[in-house]
């Protein structure tokens, strides 16, 4: 062996020869697949952009695939800051034989490069991004990773739809707390088992860098790719309430799902969840919106019936009174009726089950100014 070929043994600096590939040319990130059957994710290729549409304030493409859409996830060595790095990106998607995960795993740092060129080659196949509060967290992450390391982030240009801002529009006011676990225990009837806790998961990883043990991972991988199918199958569950809000069991969630189409001006269909909500422990709520909804669209008369239903049916306090009056005042002009249903409302008011705290100390103040001031108006007439 001559000196150049014992320096090229021990790592030396000696010129590649024509042909000879540098070593970080042959390097790469590790990649694992996870392929599930299409029977775990039921009318995931029924979904439409006009349900998308529905669901999000997000402009959707005009040419829609499901099959177009992109669910992902990251695993990070912690929960944020300059030092934080995504270690595990999983990215999956539909196909005509079921749901495929593709997971890249940087085993040390020096490949991070290449699990960021497979995420932006992932990125650039698809139409629409799907995650799990990846508004706040995995793009804004991934986006800073991608500055770091000096290369094009322009492939997280997509439409996003983060489904916990999406679940929480529509869960949070029966639930509560909205994270994945519980969404697929409660609302999938799916709870998980042996499921690694998302706080020792930089831990693991970090013990991984040490000692090089991959089976460290497993439960990671397990973890990753299981939050990622459950994106697919939460969001197609999702588009079959709003396709069916007659489906859904709890007056709370369906009055929920009124507000969150409220938001995106989806009228018709905000009204139809209310009137279905008016059935249950949300009634009272939701007959107000109703009501609310028609007087914004100046169909003041609908508005005046669903108070006048609720006045009959004793329900809502004394909301339907003052909404009442204020119609009878300013729009139909009759003086004598306002007085009489403020008068109702004072003394629905003073019952013992409305309390005497600040709020309603000051609702008393303003009915009795409106008295006083409708009393002048009948002497005037």
């Amino acid at each position: 062996m001559n000196l150049r070929d014992k320096l090229r043994a021990v790592g030396g600096t000696g010129t590649n020869r024509p042909g000879d590939r540098p070593e970080q040319e042959t390097r790469d990130c590790r990649h694992f697949a996870v392929y599930r059957p299409p029977e775990e994710f039921p009318g995931a290729l029924e979904l439409t952009r006009d349900t998308l549409s529905l669901m999000s304030e997000k402009e959707m493409p005009e040419v829609f695939d499901p099959r177009r859409i992109l669910y992902m996830d990251t695993e990070t060595t912690g929960l944020g800051g300059s030092g934080t790095v995504a270690f595990l990106v999983g990215l999956g998607w539909l196909t005509d034989n079921g749901f495929e995960v593709h997971q890249f795993l940087m085993r040390d740092y020096p490949e991070e490069p290449y699990l960021l060129k497979h995420v932006a080659a992932g990125l650039d196949r698809f139409d629409v991004l799907c995650t799990f509060n990846g508004t706040t967290f995995d793009v804004p992450l991934l986006e800073s990773r991608f500055l770091m390391n000096r290369m094009d982030r322009s492939c997280l240009d997509l439409p996003h739809l983060d489904l916990l801002h999406m679940c929480r529009r529509l869960w949070k006011l029966r639930l509560g707390r909205c994270n994945l676990g519980r969404l697929e225990e409660v609302i999938l009837g799916k709870p998980r088992t042996d499921d690694i806790p998302g706080s020792e998961v930089p831990q693991r990883y970090f013990t991984y860098l040490k000692t090089k043990q991959l089976s460290l991972l497993d439960d990671i991988l397990k973890h990753n790719a299981q939050d990622i199918a459950s994106l697919c199958v939460l969001l197609n569950h999702m588009a079959d309430l709003y396709e069916h809000p007659e489906k859904i069991r709890f007056s709370e969630d369906v009055y929920s799902m009124g507000r969150a189409l409220e938001r995106v001006n989806q009228t018709e269909h905000a009204r139809r969840c209310y009137r279905l909500a008016g059935r249950g422990r949300m009634g009272d709520l939701a007959s107000s919106a109703l009501a609310v909804s028609y007087r914004r669209s100046g169909q003041r008369e609908e508005a005046a019936e669903i108070w006048r239903g609720m006045i009959r049916e004793g329900r809502g306090g004394v909301d339907p009174y003052v909404e009442l009056a204020k119609y009878e005042e300013h729009i139909r002009r009759d003086i004598p009726e306002a007085l009489r249903l403020t008068e109702q409302a004072i003394i629905r008011l003073s019952e013992p089950g409305f309390g005497g705290d600040d709020a309603v100390q000051e609702l008393k103040n303003e009915l009795q100014y409106r008295w006083q001031r409708l009393k002048r108006k009948l002497k005037e007439q």
